[in-house]
């Protein structure tokens, strides 16, 4: 999570959509960076909403507009996928070394998930809150010039990110039958995502 007070910008860490890369650009640019412990680095609205949004506006008396970045719902489960793929998860619960990505995406549909695919939900990450806090400016991950011009207007901040914490590579074949359970179970990731402006 970073904030730029004065563009009255919080943009939020959606797992696996080069928040490391954006925070190592901006990094001198931010009011805040919250980069450790992960949960607290990828801090989703509600948690934004409960802890830091209350500071700013009870002590300065600003009400931040939240940015945030979305990948493709079939995308994002392949970088997690990818991603426990790592040699350092091997023999681990959460390693999907010795399973598909057919089988992962399955799991993921599960209502209760073995831990490889217990992976969270970025609906659930970027939801809005009863009281009305919301993501104001959301973008496509597989589209970020639009993020990148409106963030560089916002803050003024002329910045080049590069790429980090790259997953490996890996077969992301999907059976159509297991695409539909997904998009059948999952109706809300896609119904967020497809409400992007491009």
């Amino acid at each position: 999570m970073m904030v730029f007070y004065g563009a009255k910008l919080v943009l939020l860490s959606v797992p696996k959509t080069g928040s490391t890369a954006l925070q190592s650009a901006l990094r001198p640019h931010a009011d805040m960076v919250i980069s450790d412990p992960p949960e607290l680095k990828h801090s989703p609205l509600y948690r934004y909403n409960r802890w830091v949004r209350p500071m700013f506006e009870k002590v300065c008396g600003a009400e931040l507009e939240v940015v945030a970045i979305m990948r493709e719902p079939v995308d994002w489960l392949g970088s997690w996928y990818r991603f426990r793929q790592r040699p350092h998860l091997n023999g681990r619960p959460t390693s999907t070394r010795e399973i598909s990505f057919d089988r992962f995406v399955d799991d993921y549909c599960r209502g209760k998930r073995p831990a490889h695919a217990e992976v969270g939900s970025q609906a659930k990450f970027l939801e809005a809150q009863p009281n009305g806090c919301r993501v104001s400016h959301l973008f496509a991950y597989e589209t970020l010039a639009p993020f990148h011009a409106f963030l560089r207007d916002r803050t003024g901040v002329d910045y080049e990110t590069r790429p980090e914490n790259v997953s490996p590579a890996g077969d992301l074949t999907l059976r159509a039958a297991t695409r539909k359970k997904l998009e059948r179970k999952h109706s809300e990731e896609f119904a967020l995502y497809a409400s992007i402006n491009p």
